[in-house]
């Protein structure tokens, strides 16, 4: 299931040439494991041989390194050096095409990866691999459509990539002091940036449906607007390219670490979620006679009353696979810290579901506060640091499990009689927690996404871990320097 195309974008190759005939240069990227855009300039002359030609070679490095191009420790399953670092065939998106305004308007391309001994999508590729969960899912066999919205939040600061490593990352200075979440004065302060985020993130292809200050110095948070999962991992993906790239021109930089600061709310990466029959109607809503009739009569709890058999089905899949797959929403070290605080900090750490409760792990938005055709699930647990094609992969893979095997609740909503805190299922709250869960033999992890998958994502994650293991901190070095 391909992501929607963008407004220009060319359906063959005589709209392509058109659309480059004044150009001389194009340039690509994938997405490796970490939802990094890994890419690079192609003339034009090479960019269109290698549309007719279904492809062209890309190093599969991008695969056999971590985030700052340092070779996993242990030889993984797709990039290693008894394969010599062989090439992937790379394929060119078309339905992906933009323009990068702030970069000479030079013309870009979004790509997926393929095995070439196999000719198969490259699974631990992000883009391959979420849209073979929305192909291969229950979704697809029941002619459903996914569909998706996100949320960023973001810490901003005056600093330039030089000047962050020249202070070696401390004392960073904010864009601005203080907690001022939902202002509508504290833009002014940097209104040519703030709106410079939300127009060009639009002329990007990024529909914006909300942009403002949260709490927290100099903290902004974006909501992209709900379209096709497969777009909105796409447009997710490239929001933090027009963020980073947006504040190079004001010498801003925004970071999308999900605990930049110990005694702060983190950054989260929210997540909205729901699926469409072929007629477009919202197949979590009930219908319009159990609308008005005040909700599903057959459903256990008041809290999922106004949600179908379908997306109860969803939501309990969700529940019982979410603690296998945390690597995909919370993907590094530092992503775990935010969860730390849990409800005291927004960020849940159990397995739980409410009606439009922020404490929850799934806040359920549907009737009688919401219409039926918005009907959906927020899940809360992924922070702004996630891979959004992992993220909604997992989302997906998990629910569509749930309605496959007609997964009843586990327990009821939060606060709910007889359900607290000690008797719903806990979420890991460190990375070595999540790996491990994630990895087990018989994870549900394995179950949805396969053991390929599993092997060498939790294989990268093992990596981080053994870096930070290594690691000597600032804490450590303050704590423990005068001891006797």
């Amino acid at each position: 299931m391909p992501p929607s195309p963008t407004a220009s974008a060319p359906t063959n190759l005589e709209e392509l040439k058109e659309l480059l005939k004044n150009d001389n240069k194009v340039k690509v990227a994938g997405v490796d494991v970490d939802g990094v855009l890994r890419g690079k300039i192609m003339s034009k002359d090479k960019f269109l041989s290698s549309v007719k030609g279904d492809g062209f070679g890309f190093c599969s490095t991008i695969y056999g390194w971590d985030i700052h191009d340092l070779a996993y420790g242990k030889e993984l399953l797709v990039a290693n050096w008894s394969n010599g670092y062989r090439d992937l065939w790379a394929t060119i998106d078309l339905s992906t095409y933009r323009r990068l305004t702030w970069e000479k308007n030079i013309p870009f391309f979004l790509c997926s990866f393929i095995v070439p001994e196999t000719n198969k999508p490259l699974v631990v590729d992000p883009r391959s691999l979420l849209r073979t969960v929305l192909e291969d899912g229950a979704g697809q066999e029941l002619g459903f459509q996914a569909m998706a919205g996100a949320e960023f939040e973001y810490f901003q600061y005056k600093e330039t990539a030089q000047s962050l490593a020249d202070k070696n990352f401390h004392n960073l200075k904010s864009l601005t002091p203080g907690m001022h979440g939902y202002s509508v004065l504290r833009p002014t302060l940097n209104q040519d940036y703030f709106h410079d985020l939300y127009d060009m993130a639009v002329d990007f292809g990024i529909e914006v449906e909300g942009h403002h200050t949260e709490t927290g110095p100099g903290v902004f948070e974006t909501a992209l607007a709900y379209t096709d999962a497969a777009r909105m991992a796409d447009n997710a993906c490239l929001f933090k390219l027009v963020a980073k790239s947006v504040g190079m021109k004001y010498d801003i930089m925004p970071t999308f670490m999900a605990k930049p600061w110990g005694d702060l709310p983190g950054c989260s990466g929210h997540i909205h979620v729901s699926l469409r029959d072929k007629n477009g109607k919202n197949i979590f809503a009930v219908s319009e006679e159990e609308e008005k009739s005040g909700g599903r009569k057959d459903a256990e709890y008041d809290d999922v009353k106004y949600l179908s058999k379908e997306a109860e089905w969803f939501l309990a899949g969700l529940l019982e696979g979410m603690p296998d797959v945390m690597p995909m929403f919370c993907p590094t070290i530092n992503s775990y810290k935010r969860l730390q605080g849990g409800q005291a900090m927004w960020a849940p750490d159990t397995a739980s579901y409410g009606y439009d409760s922020r404490a929850a792990s799934v806040r359920i938005l549907s009737g009688p506060g919401v219409k039926g055709y918005a009907t959906r699930f927020e899940v809360r647990v992924p922070g702004a640091d996630m891979n959004p094609y992992y993220a909604l992969s997992a989302i997906f893979a998990l629910g569509f499990r749930g309605m496959k095997n007609k997964t009843k609740l586990p327990y009821g909503p939060l606060n709910s009689p007889g359900v607290t805190r000690d008797t719903v299922k806990h979420l890991p709250t460190s990375l070595e927690g999540a790996v491990s869960s994630f990895m087990r033999k018989d994870s549900v992890a394995r179950e949805v996404l396969g053991d390929y998958f599993v092997d060498h994502y939790g294989g990268t994650r093992e990596h981080e871990l053994d870096v930070w293991k290594k690691a000597v901190t600032d804490w450590e070095v303050a704590r423990y320097f005068e001891l006797v």
